[in-house]
């Protein structure tokens, strides 16, 4: 379903999409000490979506703040900031600019280049659509649940403990998940 004649998408709008940052989440997770997961979040992030007549042509960019990050313990989140993992003093911001959308099922395959730590990689975020319709202040709003996963390793961020016996404190693998509600821009 790649023929852009046949993506249909009720009440499908052309035109600049914000995200409302109260009613949207950019979480993730990874695997401690081998035996349970980890969450976090970032509370600040702007997210931008320009859709076009075909929206297989559409344009998605984030940019979320690493200092906004919290994992509900200070210590974690003080050494998640540091230069051993993300080097909020030397990179600030994480950056997503997408670079292709195709379908896949019901769901948006967006293709695009993640940049933490200053190294930009591709990577391919799943946006299930939750629909899009009217607010009752005049606006219009789009929802997405989004998801991916990462190696950490690739953007540079290496640090670890062994743990005796085998395995890490924390794995390579960070799984992402994007709560995104999106409101309209008026002209």
């Amino acid at each position: 379903m790649n023929n852009p004649a046949a993506v249909r998408i009720p009440g499908y709008q052309v035109g600049t999409w914000n995200a409302d940052p109260i009613h949207s989440e950019i979480g993730f997770s990874v695997r401690h000490m081998m035996v349970s997961n980890v969450r976090g979040r970032f509370a600040d992030f702007e997210a931008i979506v320009t859709t076009a007549e075909n929206p297989l042509n559409s344009t998605a960019r984030a940019v979320i703040r690493v200092a906004s990050l919290h994992t509900g313990n200070d210590t974690r989140d003080t050494d998640l900031r540091s230069s051993a993992f993300l080097g909020v003093d030397e990179h600030p911001e994480i950056l997503f600019t997408s670079t292709a959308i195709r379908m896949d099922g019901d769901a948006y395959l967006v293709e695009g280049d993640l940049t933490i730590r200053g190294t930009p990689k591709p990577v391919t975020l799943r946006a299930e659509p939750g629909g899009i319709g009217p607010d009752p202040y005049g606006s219009t709003r789009a929802g997405f649940h989004v998801t991916t996963e990462i190696n950490r390793s690739d953007f540079g961020i290496t640090g670890n403990v062994l743990i005796e016996g085998g395995g890490v404190v924390i794995a390579d693998k960070v799984k992402i998940e994007i709560e995104l509600q999106l409101v309209l821009q008026k002209d």
